[in-house]
């Protein structure tokens, strides 16, 4: 698949114009994806069209939806790289962690991240509890155990910091009330589905007893 094609479609799906470059990355990012996919099953979707739809133009969605103040993101168990390795391409002023326990998987993402040339984007090759950070905005798509997945994530988001979901409406109710803490600002469609959904929140700050925000 090309770039010019990669363009067309992001056009035809409403979202914003790409940056200069972007879509010749996502160029080889979907031959790399492809190649690898093969050993290591980094996504059940075989077909480049598949791909771009599914992955590439959900993930391109989000990035454009995240507060410009945003600086730090991490992309909790991030797979084949989604949404992490999107939002690298898309937002060079967000530096991108890429947190992935399994060790052939987080190998695929560092060779994803030197092939495409991604300064702003790195690799954390074990599990995220281990990680000294927090983080402006963490991000969860397709997680295993989800919801314990996102109890995980929260003690990495700092205070008044972004919480990004990738789940359906139908377990929109379900997941939100995993985080309590988080306060949730928008329940936006993907693209090309009725059921998929980015629902995007902040963390809370507690305030102690008799005190309040000023």
């Amino acid at each position: 698949m090309t770039a010019v094609e990669i363009e067309a479609a992001a056009h035809a799906a409403g979202l914003q114009p790409l940056p200069a470059g972007a879509s010749s990355r996502f160029a080889v990012y979907l031959d790399l994806l492809l190649k690898w996919n093969a050993k290591l099953n980094l996504t059940a979707i075989r077909e480049p069209e598949s791909i771009l739809q599914r992955h590439f133009l959900e993930c391109i969605f989000a990035a454009q939806q995240l507060p410009p103040e945003i600086r730090t993101l991490l992309d909790f168990g991030s797979g084949g790289g989604f949404p992490g390795i999107p939002i690298a391409i898309i937002r060079p002023d967000i530096q991108v962690t890429l947190g992935e326990s399994q060790g052939k998987k987080a190998a695929f993402l560092r060779e994803a991240v030197r092939t495409l040339g991604l300064p702003n984007a790195s690799v954390h090759g074990g599990r995220v509890e281990t990680l000294g950070l927090d983080f402006d905005a963490v991000a969860l798509r397709a997680v295993d155990k989800m919801q314990e997945a996102c109890r995980e994530a929260f003690s990495k988001v700092k205070p008044e910091g972004y919480f990004l979901l990738f789940t359906t409406k139908n377990f929109l109710e379900t997941m939100t009330a995993a985080l309590p803490g988080i306060v949730w600002t928008a329940s936006l469609p993907l693209p090309h589905s009725d059921q998929r959904i980015l629902i995007i929140g902040r963390k809370s700050i507690d305030v102690p007893r008799g005190t309040e925000k000023t």
